[in-house]
Protein backbone atom coordinates (compact mmCIF):
# COMPACT_ATOMS: atom_id res chain seq x y z
CA UNK A 1 0.00 0.00 0.00
CA UNK A 2 2.76 2.47 0.92
CA UNK A 3 4.53 1.77 -2.34
CA UNK A 4 1.34 2.53 -4.33
CA UNK A 5 0.83 5.80 -2.44
CA UNK A 6 4.46 6.80 -3.04
CA UNK A 7 4.09 6.04 -6.78
CA UNK A 8 0.91 8.13 -6.88
CA UNK A 9 2.65 11.02 -5.14
CA UNK A 10 5.50 10.89 -7.68
CA UNK A 11 2.94 10.76 -10.51
CA UNK A 12 1.11 13.83 -9.18
CA UNK A 13 4.38 15.75 -8.72
CA UNK A 14 5.35 14.93 -12.31
CA UNK A 15 1.90 16.09 -13.42
CA UNK A 16 2.32 19.48 -11.73
CA UNK A 17 5.90 19.83 -13.02
CA UNK A 18 4.54 19.36 -16.56
CA UNK A 19 1.72 21.79 -15.76
CA UNK A 20 4.29 24.48 -14.84
CA UNK A 21 6.03 23.90 -18.18
CA UNK A 22 2.74 24.21 -20.08
CA UNK A 23 1.91 27.39 -18.17
CA UNK A 24 5.20 28.97 -19.33
CA UNK A 25 3.85 28.82 -22.88
CA UNK A 26 0.90 31.09 -21.95
CA UNK A 27 -1.00 28.97 -24.48
CA UNK A 28 -4.51 28.05 -23.35
CA UNK A 29 -4.62 25.01 -25.63
CA UNK A 30 -1.44 23.52 -24.13
CA UNK A 31 -2.79 24.06 -20.63
CA UNK A 32 -6.18 22.58 -21.63
CA UNK A 33 -4.42 19.32 -22.57
CA UNK A 34 -4.22 18.59 -18.83
CA UNK A 35 -8.01 18.74 -18.36
CA UNK A 36 -10.94 16.48 -19.12
CA UNK A 37 -14.16 17.56 -20.75
CA UNK A 38 -16.43 18.32 -18.96
CA UNK A 39 -14.35 20.37 -16.52
CA UNK A 40 -15.68 22.29 -13.52
CA UNK A 41 -13.78 25.27 -12.08
CA UNK A 42 -14.78 26.57 -8.66
CA UNK A 43 -13.35 29.95 -7.70
CA UNK A 44 -12.58 31.09 -4.15
CA UNK A 45 -15.74 33.24 -4.15
CA UNK A 46 -17.85 30.14 -4.88
CA UNK A 47 -18.63 31.02 -8.48
CA UNK A 48 -18.34 28.16 -10.93
CA UNK A 49 -17.75 27.43 -14.58
CA UNK A 50 -18.67 24.17 -16.27
CA UNK A 51 -16.85 23.80 -19.55
CA UNK A 52 -18.34 21.21 -21.89
CA UNK A 53 -15.96 21.15 -24.87
CA UNK A 54 -12.22 21.17 -25.32
CA UNK A 55 -12.56 24.47 -27.19
CA UNK A 56 -14.30 26.01 -24.15
CA UNK A 57 -11.56 24.73 -21.84
CA UNK A 58 -8.82 26.12 -24.12
CA UNK A 59 -10.58 29.51 -24.40
CA UNK A 60 -11.09 29.63 -20.64
CA UNK A 61 -7.41 29.07 -19.95
CA UNK A 62 -6.32 31.44 -22.69
CA UNK A 63 -8.39 34.14 -21.01
CA UNK A 64 -6.88 33.25 -17.62
CA UNK A 65 -3.26 33.34 -18.80
CA UNK A 66 -3.85 36.49 -20.88
CA UNK A 67 -5.06 38.18 -17.70
CA UNK A 68 -2.09 36.93 -15.70
CA UNK A 69 0.34 38.06 -18.41
CA UNK A 70 -1.28 41.50 -18.48
CA UNK A 71 -0.73 41.76 -14.72
CA UNK A 72 2.98 41.04 -15.18
CA UNK A 73 3.10 37.29 -14.61
CA UNK A 74 5.82 35.49 -16.55
CA UNK A 75 5.91 32.08 -14.83
CA UNK A 76 4.54 30.10 -11.91
CA UNK A 77 5.61 27.58 -9.33
CA UNK A 78 3.88 25.34 -6.85
CA UNK A 79 4.74 24.28 -3.31
CA UNK A 80 3.20 22.56 -0.29
CA UNK A 81 1.83 19.67 -2.35
CA UNK A 82 -0.59 17.25 -0.70
CA UNK A 83 -1.79 14.07 -2.41
CA UNK A 84 -4.75 12.01 -1.22
CA UNK A 85 -5.57 8.78 -3.08
CA UNK A 86 -9.24 8.33 -4.03
CA UNK A 87 -9.60 4.73 -5.12
CA UNK A 88 -7.14 3.18 -7.54
CA UNK A 89 -7.55 5.62 -10.46
CA UNK A 90 -8.10 9.02 -8.82
CA UNK A 91 -6.46 11.45 -6.43
CA UNK A 92 -6.96 14.81 -4.83
CA UNK A 93 -3.89 16.97 -5.40
CA UNK A 94 -3.61 20.25 -3.52
CA UNK A 95 -0.90 22.85 -4.11
CA UNK A 96 -0.08 26.44 -3.30
CA UNK A 97 0.54 28.42 -6.48
CA UNK A 98 2.83 31.44 -6.81
CA UNK A 99 2.54 33.55 -9.95
CA UNK A 100 5.92 35.16 -10.59
CA UNK A 101 7.02 38.38 -12.21
CA UNK A 102 9.93 38.38 -14.65
CA UNK A 103 12.35 39.21 -11.80
CA UNK A 104 11.04 36.25 -9.75
CA UNK A 105 9.03 38.31 -7.26
CA UNK A 106 5.65 36.89 -6.31
CA UNK A 107 2.69 38.55 -8.02
CA UNK A 108 0.01 36.54 -6.20
CA UNK A 109 -0.44 33.30 -4.24
CA UNK A 110 -3.40 30.98 -3.69
CA UNK A 111 -4.17 27.40 -2.74
CA UNK A 112 -5.98 25.09 -5.17
CA UNK A 113 -7.21 21.50 -5.04
CA UNK A 114 -7.57 19.30 -8.12
CA UNK A 115 -9.59 16.15 -8.63
CA UNK A 116 -7.38 14.04 -10.87
CA UNK A 117 -8.18 10.83 -12.71
CA UNK A 118 -5.93 8.48 -14.69
CA UNK A 119 -6.65 8.35 -18.39
CA UNK A 120 -4.65 7.23 -21.38
CA UNK A 121 -1.68 9.57 -21.43
CA UNK A 122 -1.66 10.20 -17.68
CA UNK A 123 -3.52 12.16 -15.06
CA UNK A 124 -6.19 14.68 -16.06
CA UNK A 125 -8.09 17.28 -14.04
CA UNK A 126 -11.89 17.20 -14.01
CA UNK A 127 -12.57 19.60 -11.11
CA UNK A 128 -10.46 22.34 -9.53
CA UNK A 129 -11.32 24.40 -6.47
CA UNK A 130 -9.54 27.63 -5.52
CA UNK A 131 -9.32 28.33 -1.80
Amino acid sequence: MRCAIKRLQVEVIEFFDAFVEAFRSFNGSQIADRYLVAYVAVRADGSMSCLLTRTEVARYFQSVVDGYFGEGCRSCRYKDIEVVPIGSQSALGTVTWDLLREDGRILTTWRESYNLVRREGGLRIFVSIDH
